[in-house]
Parts: structure tokens; C-alpha cells; sequence
């Protein structure tokens, strides 16, 4: 098998540049999704672009990670799993709230198990929601914006979840002490 690229500022394909250098200003480092990313331009700058809207949408931390991880579990990206491990620590997420969505424990309040439960559907059902599915996460308390980003988060997790698949990317050192497996 042909390993991927992982480039850097001097390698990147010219329009890359400006992106991976945005990287290193957000990160102090250009993540190695990132750097795979940079082989086609128009994916990192959809990625980071995707990245930034999902960041912007009307959840709070905790809720973020709900979505982001419950997609990355389902997908079994042992990059992205450890990365937003390490990112829900930064925003200050309680861990215990990160090793229940890691290990497929129950969420610590009735609203957050809702958002699991219909980012699973959304996935697994590749958005074809029951009526039922939908009203259960409206009766939580969330509204059509929210289900909605839902869909926003989907986007950005199959780039970054597939795109580490095809390439084997390899879990960046400052996330390695959060490194995941799939359950067999």
C-alpha cells in the first residue's frame, strides 16, 4: 500500500500553504490530518471551513462533543476519537462525559442521551428520521436549528473520519496518551 503524504509549509502543494499555515496559527502545530489533507486544497479548506461552522452552531461544549464523538465512535476513527479527547479536555468537558461517549456508556442528563441517540440516527439512518425520532429530540428540548447542525457536524466528521481511514493517519503526539481502539 502507498503511504499518504503528510506535508508541511515547504512540501504542500501551493494552494495548500495558506491553509496549513492557518493551521499552525489556530493549533501551534499543523495537525496530521491536516497535513494528509493538504494533498487536495479544496478538502482542507472544506474541512477547516466545516470545522469552524460546526464550532459556531447554537450547541454549548458538551454538546459539541456529544456530536463529534458519537459520529467518530460510530465510525471507528481511531485518530479523530483520541484528538477530540484531547480537545474536549481543552474545552473544558467533563472527562467523565468523554469515556461515556468512548466506551458507549449512557450520557450523564436525558437531553444529552437525546442528542447521542439522534446524531446515532442521523448516521445510521443516513438522516431518514422517524417522525417519532424527530419529536423525541424536540420534546428534549432541542428545536429544527439543532437537528439541523446535526447534519453540519455529519459533514465535517466524514471528511476527517474517512479521509483517516484511506490514509491510516497516525494519532498526533500531543493526543497519543488518549489513543482508542474500537471495541472488538
Amino acid at each position: 500500500m502507498k503511504n499518504f503524504t503528510k506535508y508541511d509549509l515547504d512540501s504542500s502543494p501551493e494552494k495548500s500553504k495558506a491553509l496549513l499555515e492557518n493551521s499552525l496559527k489556530t493549533y501551534g502545530r499543523i495537525p496530521g490530518l491536516h497535513a494528509i489533507m493538504a494533498e487536495a486544497p479544496g478538502l482542507l479548506e472544506g474541512y477547516q471551513v466545516l470545522h469552524k461552522l460546526f464550532q459556531e452552531t447554537s450547541f454549548n461544549a458538551e454538546e459539541i462533543t456529544v456530536v463529534w464523538q458519537t459520529i467518530n465512535v460510530e465510525h471507528e476513527c481511531t485518530y479523530c476519537v483520541p484528538a477530540h479527547t484531547g480537545i474536549a479536555n481543552m474545552m473544558n468537558v467533563d472527562p467523565a462525559l468523554t469515556e461515556a461517549l468512548r466506551t458507549h456508556g449512557s450520557m450523564p442528563t436525558a437531553k444529552l442521551q437525546t442528542l447521542h441517540d439522534t446524531t446515532l440516527a442521523v448516521v445510521r439512518k443516513r438522516g431518514n428520521l422517524s417522525e417519532e425520532e424527530m419529536e423525541t429530540f424536540f420534546a428534549a428540548g432541542y428545536e429544527q436549528r439543532q437537528l439541523l447542525e446535526i447534519v453540519l457536524g455529519v459533514a465535517q466528521k466524514v471528511m476527517s473520519n474517512y479521509v483517516n481511514h484511506i490514509a491510516h493517519t497516525p494519532v498526533d503526539e500531543a493526543f497519543q496518551t488518549f489513543t482508542w481502539q474500537p471495541p472488538a
